[in-house]
């Protein structure tokens, strides 16, 4: 596998020094600008294969706001996951940040500790959504002959096989399949295991989160436990209807980008669902099943 390609912007060459030697022991390939005018310019080259930009909020020339926009502007790059970086960090400024597309933020000055890991989700996010809109395209044809259908799953792994074969139902596959796993990994983590939101995050900080669900797996109190997910097709639209064994959670707070979960390594996926994959996200009672629309 290639190492990931990074672009750091930052116009203080000693905050480029600090990211370089934090990051000096990650399997990934570091382009650092100090200059936004010449990032830009390498990540807009015809050949650009970056992974992820770490970004600089507030720089002289182009701002890191500026240079965001511009990518969120250009199909190519709406896949390139941005980390913030910056020392504005109230609440506005964190929502402005979000609402443009930066999903991930840091706030100076930041321990080593933080970097890698909200480095790591962020690349380990993209990678795993790139596999699933692959798989989802190849299944497009023969799924487009389904009327309504229903799976149950249990594990990770159940998600991860299901998810391209749901998605190939629909008319853009790759724009669903991450909607439609996010979705269903909160069934299984959130739904039937009892993940809380705060565990999920120092899971995620530590790397521990899959070991973590596994070990639930085969608890007493949740095994036996399964979601569901079916699938049903009208004129105008495809439905997915994903239902857990759980207690439900508070889901009302997180259809939306939160600013003070800005800085956590979770709690995007389902405001990035409701916002990229579907056109209609709507949970049901106490949270425990959710409908999600896509349009035919």
């Amino acid at each position: 596998m290639n190492k990931g390609r990074v672009l750091v912007v930052d116009d203080e060459q000693l905050n480029l020094f600090i990211i370089e030697e934090f990051l000096e022991q990650e399997d990934i390939e570091l382009e650092m600008h100090s200059d936004p005018l010449a990032a830009w310019a390498s990540l807009s080259a015809a050949d650009s294969d970056f992974s992820l930009v770490v970004l600089d909020r507030m720089m002289p020339g182009l701002d890191g706001m500026e240079l965001l926009r511009r990518m969120k502007r250009e199909a190519r790059f709406a896949d390139i996951p941005v980390i913030m970086q910056t020392a504005a960090s109230s609440p506005d400024q964190v929502r402005e940040g979000l609402e443009a597309g930066a999903y991930y933020y840091l706030t100076k000055p930041y321990e080593p500790e933080a970097l890698i890991s909200i480095v790591r989700a962020a690349l380990e996010d993209r990678r795993a959504r790139s596999q699933l809109r692959s798989r989802a395209a190849h299944l497009e044809d023969a799924q487009a002959l389904i009327h309504s259908v229903e799976y149950r799953f249990v594990t990770l792994e159940d998600v991860n096989s299901l998810v391209p074969v749901l998605a190939g139902m629909c008319p853009a596959p790759d724009v669903v399949a991450p909607g439609l796993s996010d979705l269903m990994v909160n069934a299984v983590e959130h739904g039937n295991l009892g993940v809380t939101y705060q565990e999920k995050s120092l899971l995620k900080w530590e790397g521990d989160w899959e070991a973590e669900i596994k070990r639930r797996l085969v608890l007493p109190q949740f095994a036996g436990r399964f979601a569901s997910v079916r699938v049903e097709r009208t004129d105008d639209s495809i439905v997915f209807t994903i239902a857990d064994q759980g207690d439900g959670f508070e889901w009302a707070k997180f259809l939306s980008f939160d600013p003070d979960r800005a800085f956590d390594p979770n709690g995007r996926g389902i405001a990035m669902a409701k916002m990229m994959s579907f056109a209609a996200l709507e949970y049901q009672g106490k949270g425990n099943v959710v409908v999600a629309q896509v349009g035919r």
